[in-house]
C-alpha cells in the first residue's frame, strides 16, 4: 500500500514537471513554425490515437445517458481548454500562464459549490479571494509588463483555467463510474470533432518543410509527454490518492516554469524571457499558491 502511495506522488511529480517544462518547450516553436490551432490538432490526434489502442484492451459500454455530459467535456476539456491555453501561450510569457493555470482549483471549487452544492468553508471563501486576487493581478498587468507578457494571452490562459476547472467538476461522476481510460478516450474523440473546424485551416496552411529536427522533437514530446503521459500519471495517482493531493501538486508548476525561464534565459541567451521575471509576477505567484493551498487545506475535526 505504501509503495503504490509513493509510486502515485511520484507520478504527480513526473506529471507536473512536464507541465510545469511544456509552458517553456511548447512556446519556443509558436507561432514561428506552427500556429497555435495546428499544434492542438496534432497534440488531439495524436494523444487521442494513443488513448484508443489502450481503450481497445477495454471491454466496456457508455451508457445513453452519459453521452451528453460526455460531450460537454469534450468541448470544456479537450477542444475550449487547449484551443485558449495554446493561443494565450503563443501570446504571452510561459511564467504568466503557469501562474495563472494555478487557479484551476479555485474554479474547481466554484464551479462545485454551484453544481455539485458543496460548502465553501470560511478557509476555501478566503482562499479564493487571494487566489483570485492573484490571477486577476497577472492578468491586468500583462498590459502593462515589460518582457513577454500579453492581457489578451493571460486572459485566454484565465478562460482556460475556468474551461478546465468546470470539466473537472463534470467528467467527477463519469470517472467514478467508468475506467478512466474509457472516459479520457471519449472526451478525446469529441473534443477533435469540436476542435476540428479551428484546427484544419491551420494545419493545412502550416509549412512542414521548414520544421527542423528541434521542432518534431516538440511535437512528440507536447504529445506523447505533455498530453498522453501527463494524462495517464494522473489516472494511476488518482487510484491511490484521493484528489486534492493530485490538484495541489499544481503548485510546482510555476516553480518548475520560473526554473526552465531562468535557465532558457541564462544558457540559451534569450533575453526576452529574462524580463519576465518580477516582483509583481512573484508576489502574484504567492497569492494564487498561497489561495489553493488554503482552498485544498482539510478542516481540522474538534475532538
Amino acid at each position: 500500500m505504501k509503495n503504490n502511495i509513493l509510486k502515485a506522488h511520484l507520478a504527480l511529480l513526473g506529471a507536473n514537471f512536464i507541465y510545469g517544462a511544456n509552458y517553456i518547450i511548447a512556446k519556443g516553436i509558436m507561432p514561428n513554425k506552427i500556429g497555435p490551432s495546428a499544434f492542438i490538432f496534432l497534440r488531439i490526434v495524436g494523444a487521442g490515437i494513443l488513448f484508443w489502442l489502450i481503450k481497445s484492451f477495454i471491454k466496456e459500454k457508455i451508457a445513453k445517458k452519459d453521452v451528453v455530459r460526455l460531450i460537454f467535456c469534450g468541448l470544456l476539456g479537450v477542444a475550449a481548454n487547449q484551443l485558449l491555453f495554446f493561443h494565450g501561450l503563443s501570446l504571452t510569457s510561459p511564467i504568466d500562464a503557469s501562474i495563472i493555470i494555478t487557479a484551476i482549483p479555485v474554479m474547481v471549487l466554484i464551479f462545485s459549490a454551484f453544481i455539485l452544492k458543496e460548502k465553501i468553508t470560511k478557509n476555501k471563501l478566503l482562499g479564493l479571494l487571494l487566489g483570485g486576487t492573484g490571477a486577476i493581478l497577472l492578468v491586468w498587468y500583462g498590459n502593462k509588463a515589460a518582457g513577454t507578457s500579453s492581457f489578451l494571452g493571460n486572459l485566454f490562459i484565465f478562460l482556460n483555467a475556468c474551461s478546465y476547472g468546470l470539466y473537472l467538476v463534470l467528467v467527477k461522476p463519469l470517472m467514478k463510474k467508468y475506467n478512466s481510460i474509457t472516459v479520457i478516450s471519449w472526451v478525446f474523440l469529441f473534443g477533435f470533432i469540436f476542435m476540428f473546424p479551428f484546427g484544419l485551416p491551420d494545419i493545412l496552411q502550416t509549412d512542414f518543410s521548414a520544421f527542423t529536427l528541434h521542432t518534431y522533437a516538440v511535437i512528440v514530446f507536447v504529445v506523447v509527454g505533455t498530453t498522453f503521459l501527463a494524462y495517464l500519471f494522473n489516472i494511476y495517482a488518482l487510484n491511490h490518492v484521493s484528489a486534492a493531493v493530485t490538484g495541489s501538486y499544481v503548485y510546482l508548476q510555476p516553480a518548475i516554469s520560473f526554473l526552465m525561464v531562468s535557465l532558457y534565459a541564462t544558457f540559451f541567451n534569450q533575453t526576452e524571457y529574462a524580463k519576465d521575471i518580477n516582483a509583481i509576477k512573484i508576489i502574484s505567484c504567492l497569492l494564487v499558491v498561497f489561495g489553493v493551498y488554503l482552498i485544498s487545506k482539510k478542516p481540522k475535526h474538534k475532538a
